[in-house]
C-alpha cells in the first residue's frame, strides 16, 4: 500500500511539474510518467527461472526403456526432440563350424540418447518416474537459471521502441533516414522473439537422458568369408600333386623335344671335344 502511494504522488507531482513549466516539457513529463508506470508493473511481474536437467542411467533393456519413457512423455504432456540408439560391436570372435560355416560371438554395447521437453512444473516428478526404470542412476542434474532481468530488459526495450514508433506516426518526432525505422521496428520483433522464447523455456524444460545396458552377447552361424578355409584336405592335395608332377613331367619332356637339334649339336660337340683332348694327349705318352 505504502509502494502504491508513493507511486501515484511521484506521478501527480511530475504531472503538475509539466503543467507549471509548459508544453515545451510536457513530453520529457509523460516519458518520466511512463517509465514510474512501466518499473511499477515490471516490479510484480513473475519471477522467470528457467530449469534444465540431464541423466546417465543404466537399464535392463535399452529397447524396453526407450518405450517406456516415450509413453511417459505422451503421459506428462510432453514432447520428444531427439532419440538416437546405437549398437557398438565391441569384440567378435569367430569358431569354425564346418569348412564353409563359422560361428560368430560379438559382445555388443547398446546405449540410447533421449531429449524430451516436460512441463517444468512436472520436471521433477517425470525425473522420479524415469529413475524407476533403470537399475541405478549414475548422474542426476538440474540447473535453474534465472531470466527475470533478461525478460525485463527485453519489456522496456519493447516499450520504448513502441513509443518512439508511435511519436513517429503521430509527426511528434521526424526520422530523416527512413532504414533507422526499419532496424529499429526489427529490434522490437527480435525483443518480442526473445520474451516469447523465454516463456516457452519456462514453462517446459530440457531433459537430456543417456541409458546403457550391460554388453549382451549375440550368437550367430554364417558362411566363412575365409578364402583359405575352402581349401581341399590333405589327401586330396597330395593327389593332385602326384597327378601334376606327372603333367609338368610330360612337359618337361615335351620341353625337351623341342629342342632336339640343339641336344644333339651339343652332344656331338662334346664327343668331339673328348677325341681331339684324347688324340692330344696320346703323342705325350708316346715321347715318354
Amino acid at each position: 500500500m505504502k509502494t502504491k502511494k508513493l507511486n501515484a504522488m511521484l506521478l501527480i507531482g511530475v504531472v503538475l511539474f509539466a503543467a507549471c513549466k509548459g508544453s515545451s516539457s510536457r513530453y520529457e513529463a509523460l516519458n518520466i510518467a511512463d517509465t514510474v508506470i512501466a518499473n511499477k508493473d515490471n516490479s510484480q511481474s513473475a519471477t522467470k527461472l528457467i530449469k534444465t536437467a540431464s541423466m546417465n542411467f543404466k537399464v535392463k533393456d535399452v529397447e524396453h526403456t526407450n518405450e517406456a519413457i516415450g509413453n511417459l512423455t505422451n503421459k506428462y504432456n510432453g514432447m520428444l526432440l531427439h532419440h538416437n540408439v546405437t549398437s557398438t560391436i565391441e569384440q567378435t570372435k569367430d569358431f569354425r563350424q564346418t569348412d564353409d560355416s563359422v560361428k560368430r560371438v560379438s559382445s555388443i554395447r547398446t546405449v540410447a540418447d533421449i531429449t524430451v521437453k516436460i512441463p517444468s512444473a512436472k520436471l521433477e516428478d517425470f525425473m522420479n518416474d524415469v529413475g524407476k526404470l533403470s537399475v541405478y542412476v549414475t548422474e542426476r542434474k538440474l540447473d535453474i537459471t534465472d531470466k527475470s532481468l533478461d525478460y525485463l530488459s527485453g519489456r522496456l526495450k519493447l516499450k520504448s521502441r513502441s513509443q518512439i514508433i508511435a511519436q513517429q506516426k503521430s509527426g511528434k518526432i521526424v526520422v530523416k533516414d527512413p532504414s533507422a525505422v526499419l532496424y529499429l521496428k526489427d529490434d522490437m520483433i527480435d525483443e518480442q522473439v526473445n520474451n516469447l522464447k523465454i516463456d516457452d523455456a519456462v514453462n517446459y524444460s530440457v531433459l537430456d537422458l543417456h541409458c546403457y545396458q550391460s554388453n549382451r552377447i549375440n550368437k550367430e552361424i554364417i558362411a566363412n568369408d575365409n578364402p583359405s578355409a575352402y581349401q581341399n584336405s590333405y589327401f586330396n592335395r597330395f593327389g593332385m600333386a602326384l597327378q601334376n608332377g606327372v603333367v609338368l613331367f610330360e612337359e618337361l619332356i615335351l620341353g625337351i623335344a623341342n629342342f632336339w637339334l640343339l641336344i644333339l649339336l651339343g652332344v656331338f660337340s662334346w664327343v668331339g671335344y673328348r677325341y681331339y683332348r684324347h688324340k692330344k694327349q696320346k703323342p705325350i705318352l708316346n715321347n715318354i
